[in-house]
Formats: C-alpha cells, sequence, structure tokens
C-alpha cells in the first residue's frame, strides 16, 4: 500500500524559510557598509574589496544571528532582549574573524588587522560591525513588529467583516419581519372576502400567495442571490399584487438575458417595489405602472424601480420609504463601500424612480 503523496504547496514550509525573504534586505545593508567604508570611513579604499569583504562578514552575522533567533523563538514572535543581545554579542566577534578569513580565502589579500593584530584597529572593526549589526537588529525587530501589527489588524478586518456580515444577515431578517406581516395581512384579509363571492379569484390569489412566499423563503435565508431570483421574486409579489389592486396595477420587468446570472445581495428590490406600490400607485385612485428594470451602466449593474404614482411630495411618502431605503444603503455600505449606491428622483411625468448602482458580479454556477 503506497503512501499518500504530499504536494509541494501542501507541505508545510519551514521555519528558515523566512531567512530568504531576510536575505534581500541583509544584502542591502552589506552594500551600503560598503560605500560608507569606502567613500566616508576610509576615502580612496577599493570599493570592490570592501564590497567582497562587508559580504562576508554580513552574511556570516545575518546566518548567526537570524538563524539563532528563528530557532528559539517562532516567526513573528517577539525575542526577549537579553538573550537576542547575548546572541549579537557572540555572534558580531565570530563574523568578524570568520568574515575576513573568508575575504582573504577569496581575494588573497591579507587584511592589516589580521596580521597585526593591533588592538586599536581590531576594536574599531569590531564597533564598526556592531554598529551595523545592532540597527539591522533594529530594522529587523522593526520589521517583524510592523508584520505582527498588520496581521493582527487583517485578522480584526476579518472578524470586523464577519460580525458586519451576520449584522446585515440579521437586519436583512428583521426587514422580512416588518414588510411581510403588513402584506400578508392585506393578502389575507383579501382572500377572506373573495373566498364567498368569487373562488376563482381566491384561488388564483392563493396560489400566488403560495409562489411568493416559497420565493421569499429562500432570499431571505442566503447571503448572496441572482437576478434571475430576485426578479422571480418580484413576478410573484407583483402578480400577488396585481389580484388584490385588480386593473389599477400594471407592471413590467425587464431582465436581459446576459444579467440573469449577475449576483447581488437578497432582498434589495422588495423594499423599493413595495413602497412605490404603498406610497404611490396604491393612494392613487386610478392606480398605475410600475416598472423594475436591469441594466449596465459604465460597468456597473444598475436596477431602476420606476413608478407613475403620487410621487415625492406625497405626504406619507418621506416616511414610508425612510426606513426600506436606510436599510438598503447601510447593506450597500457594508457590502460594497462607495463603489454602492442608491437613489432617489422625481420622475417628470410624475411618480418616483429608485436607482440602485452596484458592481456587477457574474454567478458562476448554474442555479
Amino acid at each position: 500500500m503506497s503512501s499518500p503523496t504530499i504536494s509541494p504547496a501542501s507541505r508545510p514550509r519551514s521555519r528558515y524559510h523566512r531567512m530568504l525573504h531576510d536575505i534581500r534586505y541583509a544584502l542591502a545593508i552589506n552594500v551600503l557598509c560598503a560605500l560608507v567604508i569606502t567613500y566616508l570611513l576610509n576615502p580612496g579604499s577599493h570599493l570592490g574589496q570592501n564590497l567582497i569583504a562587508s559580504m562576508c562578514i554580513g552574511g556570516i552575522a545575518f546566518v548567526l544571528i537570524d538563524g539563532a533567533r528563528l530557532t528559539l523563538w517562532d516567526p513573528g514572535q517577539r525575542p526577549k532582549a537579553l538573550p537576542l543581545i547575548a546572541i549579537i554579542v557572540v555572534s558580531v566577534p565570530v563574523a568578524q574573524w570568520l568574515g575576513l578569513q573568508l575575504f582573504t580565502w577569496l581575494t588573497n589579500v591579507k587584511v592589516k588587522a589580521m596580521t597585526t593584530l593591533e588592538p586599536a584597529e581590531v576594536a574599531a572593526n569590531l564597533l564598526f560591525t556592531l554598529a551595523v549589526t545592532g540597527a539591522a537588529v533594529l530594522f529587523f525587530s522593526n520589521r517583524e513588529r510592523i508584520s505582527r501589527l498588520q496581521t493582527a489588524a487583517a485578522q480584526e478586518k476579518a472578524r470586523a467583516e464577519s460580525v458586519a456580515r451576520q449584522a446585515m444577515q440579521a437586519q436583512l431578517q428583521l426587514l422580512q419581519a416588518q414588510i411581510e406581516p403588513h402584506m400578508l395581512f392585506n393578502t389575507l384579509a383579501n382572500l377572506q372576502g373573495l373566498i364567498s363571492f368569487d373562488p376563482d379569484r381566491a384561488q388564483l390569489l392563493l396560489d400566488q400567495l403560495i409562489q411568493y412566499l416559497r420565493a421569499t423563503l429562500g432570499s431571505s435565508r442566503a447571503e448572496a442571490t441572482t437576478l434571475e431570483q430576485e426578479f422571480s421574486l418580484m413576478q410573484a409579489y407583483l402578480g400577488l399584487m396585481a389580484i388584490r389592486m385588480g386593473a389599477r396595477l400594471a407592471y413590467t420587468l425587464d431582465l436581459p438575458g446576459d444579467l440573469r446570472r449577475a449576483r447581488l445581495p437578497p432582498m434589495l428590490l422588495q423594499p423599493l417595489v413595495e413602497n412605490a406600490i404603498q406610497h404611490g400607485l396604491e393612494p392613487k385612485i386610478e392606480g398605475g405602472h410600475i416598472r423594475v428594470q436591469a441594466s449596465i451602466d459604465c460597468g456597473q449593474l444598475t436596477l431602476t424601480v420606476m413608478d407613475d404614482g403620487l410621487g415625492l411630495d406625497h405626504p406619507g411618502q418621506t416616511k414610508g420609504t425612510q426606513l426600506g431605503v436606510t436599510n438598503i444603503r447601510e447593506r450597500l455600505q457594508v457590502m460594497h463601500g462607495d463603489s454602492a449606491s442608491l437613489s432617489l428622483a422625481a420622475n417628470d411625468a410624475g411618480g418616483v424612480s429608485a436607482r440602485l448602482t452596484l458592481p456587477l458580479q457574474l454567478s458562476t454556477t448554474t442555479p
């Protein structure tokens, strides 16, 4: 029986893999040291030799200190000060001596400090290496701190987004609870009245109510839906309202075929359509027409709910639409930020146009 094969992507990375990311900064510091020695501390010296010496000493110091740090502490964990200082104090002389030995072997150039062992020159070299190493350790420590803060910020952002999604789901359920009783009570009252003198119409109303409840149950429990499902819900709702209002209500649903799979948060159109009927068309004696349209405008999905009802100047309009409009705007802000919006405007011929704009996202699955 063969053992399972572990793909390279699934293998856990060694903690020392972090050194591959840090070494580029160490190389940059080594180059900077060579430039400082050549043009500031020892003008006229050979840049190439200084660069090789810096690479040898700095590279060994980096391997010793960063290797010890990753051995004693987990990546991302803040090292303790005293053990880290001890590692630096021990590593710097070792890196200085081994680095100069390696430099001599590579270039066949003997370093005066190694041949004469003059204390002043040896001390100066050690102090310079120690200063550079200390600065490098501070740099890497701050970089680790920034990385920890970024990780914590990403975790906090993910937690906040999760809480926001849960809050939006709770708001959706609250909105559903606010929408259904008003509509259901009126519908059931109409149904009760129709049963006695118009059984056929009562049966049609009951069938339409069942279709609406089936459609709205799935939408209210989902985090996202498609335009095809949302328009099916509007078809059921408007069909229900058309039976109630009779010839006083006419409606048009305009959904292009290429937008059927467009994804959007559920229950965005329902409050707008209900407001158009309840505060625009139902109070109007002759009723009117409502049009729900989907289109693409400048690469964004645009949903428009238009009616020829009483309009924004109707006394009950502002109060009646405030809750649903505020809810939709808050949900759009949380889910899409400034890339989504909802606006209300008066139509020239009377009535209101509600315009929803949000990013176009197509579902990859077939509903």
